[in-house]
């Protein structure tokens, strides 16, 4: 069975590099790696924190899910390729 794939038109891609701001139990911002890219949120591994919010960061298993709007990115990871189609061709 065959993954359907659907376009990403959020404008983040997956390796992008972000700030995000504090939340939940986490008292600082943070910066983070694009995962995966929802709907409206985006699951990102926390690669830099704030060491009092160290603990917090390790029961989230270093992931966060965050609002798109709500972060900045610093660094664009690569952009995916364009697949060639049979029909394009």
């Amino acid at each position: 069975m065959a993954e359907e794939v659907e376009e990403n038109t959020s404008g983040f891609n997956l390796g992008d590099v972000l700030l995000a701001p504090a939340y939940g139990n986490l008292e600082k911002p943070f910066t983070g790696q694009v995962e995966k890219i929802y709907e409206n949120s985006l699951l990102v591994e926390i690669t830099e924190n704030d060491p009092a919010d160290q603990p917090a960061v390790n029961e989230m298993n270093h992931r966060a899910v965050v609002r798109m709007d709500e972060v900045e990115v610093i660094k664009h990871g690569p952009a995916p390729e364009k697949k060639i189609s049979d029909e394009d061709k």
